[in-house]
This record gives C-alpha cells, sequence and structure tokens, in this order.
C-alpha cells in the first residue's frame, strides 16, 4: 500500500507543473519552493481544574524574498508540522498573485478549541505569542500573524495586547497582527474580506463570456445555481455577497452537521437565523436534509464554492461532483489529481491562491493603517465631499434644475475607510484575474491554478533577481 500523498507535497505538485513551464534557473526555483524556517515548540497550560497540560505549536515562514512574512493561525487538532508548511507555502504565492508585498507564513495549535473554556484559550494564545517572540517569530516587519480555523479578532487581540506589552519600544506594535477588532486598530471591511474576494473573483471570472461557453453557462453570476460548503466567515460572507449582489441562487449549505438543499434557493439570512436558534441546518423550513454532509458537495450546481478545510474534494468525490465551476475558497480543497481530473473534464477551477486572497489582501490594508497611524479616509472624506456639493451647485447653476436632498448626499459621499477597503479589494482582485488569463491565453491548455502558479512564481523570481542573493 502505498503512502498518502501529503498536503505539502500537493502544493509542491502544482508548483513543479507551473515551474516546467518558466524558464527560470533550477536553483532560483529550489529557492521559491523550500520552506526558509519552520519551528515546532511546546508550552505549558495550567487549566482551570489545576492540571497542566503541554500544548504542541508550529509555526513556519515559507518565502523572505518579501518581509514581513504573514499569515494565519489556525487552532485544530489536527494541525502538524506538514500542513503549517503548505499554508505557509499557499500563503507565499497567495501574496504574489495578488501583488501584496508579504512572504507567506502560517502557524497552529493543536487543540480542539470548542474543548477549552475562554479563559483557557487567552492563556494559551498569549503563551503561543510569547514564544513567538522569543524565537524572533513576530512582529510588524518581521512575521505579521493573522486568524485562521477557530481563531477570529478575539485572539488577534490578546496577540497584539501580549506583543505590545513584551516590545513597549516598538511604535507600529499594532501591526504585529492583522484582523484586530476596531476598537483595537482593525480595519472596517477585513471580517468580511474573504467571503467578498471570493465573491469579486466569481462575478469577474462569470463576467467573460468567452470562458463561459465552453462551460456551457450564460456570462454573469445572475441565476447561477451555487452550493456553498462551509459557514465559518469565509463561506457565509461568500454566500451572502453572491445572493444579495450577485443575483445566484444558492441551492445547497453544507456544514459540519449536515447539508441542506433547494433547487428553487435558500435565503442565507434565513438560514443562518434557523442555525442560530436550533443549533443546526437541518430541519430549515423548506429544504430537504441530505443524507450525509458530504452529498451537498455532489448536488446539480454551476458553482460550487468549498469553503471549510483542505482536502474536501479528493479522486474519491471528484466524478460525482457535478458543479461547472469550483471555487477554492478554503485553502487546498481540491487534491492535485482531482484538479487534474477536473482538467481533463472540463470543469473549471478558480484556484485557492488566487480566489481565496481577499484576506491576506485586506490584512495588508490593515497593516499599512496600523503603520501610518491614521484611519483610511480620515484627512480626504470631507474635502471629497465639498468638492463634490461645489459641482451640484455649479451644475444646479447652470441648469436652473435642482438636486434632490437624497441626491445631493448620494452623489457628494466621501469614502470613508469600508469604502476606500472595499474599492482596493474589488480592483486587486479585478487585476489579479486578468493577469492569470493573460498567462493562461500565453500557455493554451494549462488551468487556471497553473497560470496562477507561474504568476506567482514570476514575480517572486524577479524580486530575486533584482536584489541578488546575500552575500
Amino acid at each position: 500500500m502505498t503512502n498518502p500523498i501529503s498536503f505539502f507535497e500537493q502544493v509542491n505538485i502544482n508548483f513543479d507543473r507551473a515551474a516546467a513551464l518558466t524558464e527560470h534557473p533550477p536553483g532560483v526555483l529550489e529557492k521559491i519552493k523550500a520552506i526558509n524556517s519552520v519551528i515546532h515548540f511546546t508550552f505549558p497550560l495550567k487549566r482551570d481544574d489545576g492540571s497542566i497540560e503541554v500544548m504542541h505549536a508550529w509555526r513556519a515562514e515559507h518565502s523572505h524574498h518579501m518581509l514581513p512574512t504573514n499569515g494565519g493561525i489556525r487552532y485544530a487538532a489536527m494541525v502538524d508540522e506538514d500542513e503549517i508548511m503548505a499554508l505557509a507555502a499557499l500563503m507565499t504565492y497567495k501574496c504574489a498573485v495578488v501583488d501584496v508585498p508579504f512572504g507567506g507564513a502560517k502557524g497552529g495549535v493543536k487543540l480542539s478549541a470548542h474543548e477549552y473554556s475562554e479563559r483557557e484559550l487567552e492563556r494559551i494564545t498569549r503563551r503561543f505569542t510569547f514564544e513567538l517572540f522569543k524565537k524572533n517569530f513576530i512582529g510588524p516587519g518581521l512575521d505579521v500573524q493573522a486568524p485562521d480555523f477557530a481563531t477570529g479578532p478575539r485572539e488577534m487581540a490578546w496577540i497584539a495586547d501580549t506583543y505590545a506589552t513584551l516590545a513597549p519600544h516598538d511604535i507600529n506594535a499594532l501591526g504585529c497582527v492583522t484582523a484586530k477588532p476596531v476598537q483595537q486598530g482593525g480595519i472596517h471591511g477585513r471580517t468580511e474580506a474573504n467571503g467578498r474576494g471570493v465573491f469579486y473573483a466569481l462575478r469577474e471570472v462569470c463576467s467573460l463570456g468567452r470562458d463561459m461557453r465552453p462551460l456551457d453557462l450564460t456570462p454573469g453570476l445572475e441565476g447561477k445555481r451555487v452550493v456553498v460548503q462551509g459557514l465559518g466567515n469565509v463561506g457565509y460572507f461568500a454566500a451572502k455577497f453572491l445572493e444579495e449582489e450577485g443575483g445566484a441562487v444558492i441551492v445547497g449549505l453544507t456544514e459540519y452537521e449536515g447539508a441542506i438543499a433547494n433547487p428553487r434557493g435558500l435565503h442565507v439570512e434565513d438560514v443562518m437565523a434557523h442555525r442560530r436558534a436550533t443549533g443546526s441546518l437541518l430541519g430549515f423550513p423548506g429544504a430537504e436534509n441530505l443524507e450525509h454532509r458530504d452529498a451537498g458537495l455532489e448536488l446539480n450546481c454551476d458553482i460550487l464554492v468549498p469553503a471549510a478545510l483542505e482536502h474536501a474534494i479528493t479522486m474519491e468525490n471528484a466524478p460525482r461532483i457535478k458543479a461547472k465551476i469550483v471555487a477554492e475558497a478554503a485553502n487546498g480543497p481540491v487534491s492535485a489529481d482531482a484538479s487534474r481530473y477536473f482538467h481533463d473534464h472540463g470543469v473549471m477551477v478558480v484556484p485557492d491562491v488566487f480566489i481565496s486572497a481577499g484576506g491576506v489582501t485586506v490584512s495588508y490594508f490593515e497593516w499599512l493603517k496600523n503603520l501610518q497611524h491614521v484611519r483610511f479616509g480620515r484627512m480626504e472624506k470631507r474635502f471629497e465631499e465639498r468638492a463634490a456639493r461645489q459641482i451640484l451647485n455649479a451644475i444646479e447653476h447652470a441648469t436652473g434644475s435642482s438636486f434632490s436632498e437624497d441626491q445631493i448626499n448620494h452623489f457628494a459621499h466621501g469614502a470613508d475607510e469600508v469604502d476606500l477597503v472595499t474599492s482596493g479589494l474589488e480592483e486587486t482582485m479585478i487585476k489579479a484575474y486578468h493577469q492569470i488569463r493573460e498567462i493562461k491565453e500565453r500557455h493554451p491548455g494549462i488551468d487556471l491554478r497553473t497560470a496562477s502558479m507561474i504568476s506567482a512564481i514570476d514575480k517572486i523570481a524577479a524580486v530575486y533577481r533584482h536584489r541578488g542573493i546575500f552575500p
């Protein structure tokens, strides 16, 4: 019996497929692919009952071609070194694809978060931060932390406070971590950034008729049947924006407790309200409870959005997937062989290194805000509003007509922080997709994943070419 291919090996298979189509020297390609640094450390946790438990944690910095590195911290029972290295590598390529000047990193603690109290989770998070600090694996110019599975703004605030306590001399201390609460140096729009990025990416992908025709789909998101797996931060907002702003029809939703379907459509907010009230998706009025949660992946739909964890789709279930577009909102949800299978069978896979980059894009904006020490929009919002009102007044004077107060307020609205963040995210996703498509057109027959990896490799190789290798 052969050993299964590890997650990091799967990432490297995709890298090698793309690297073979470039002309970069083998040594440069090997440097891009290799993990720069990885640490595994343990620390004690004093549980609420007084007992002592040894915690296992990791942090990997995949690439130092750009500093700081950036990547999330996940709390999961299945965390191991291979997973952390794979996710750090994906973050490097993701940042490069969307032109975010970070190297990739990832961290994790081996635990099931629901088995620990809030007080225990705080102690774990603060001790984890202390260990990173001792080992020089955290800092606004070194390695910027972020949330991932089972972590969020609460944990990021604990990290920021701990680092600031340990480094009182660092005026940019808040930049050591992103996705903090807004009141603690966070940025408006970060919570929904991953899901909104998925929406912007799919909207652009589906807008091009020449790409939709081979899939037997019409251009646009309107009316597209969508299934979303995972209703965490990414999946929930992706489903919400696809339905409310894109006009897509959510025909299936999947979570750990089960899956539901309705070919006429599910209203995401109603489903979430039901889940909050009952603790489960199951039993939602008008929806069918599926036999098992993985059956949700196999529903008849146009777009499947796996937004949970890696390896949701492998060669075991890939032949049963009916979607025409698979959008990897999670990291590594489609195995390398399943991705090749989809390409061979005319299914478009929109890869994670592109479509799931909304979070790191807005993390970059938050990091910039922390370094600048000023809220986006604070300097220009009122100036823009006054300038717009002057133009409207001039139009009224020249035409003899007048605008209503509602029209004036709408047209003269100055951009505040969330407007600028959203605009920047939209520009980033659209520009990145067209860069990827241009590469795909230069290499007939490749898929979007390979094109995305070529984009990342070319950009990272250019950094090494211009900077040289020290000494």
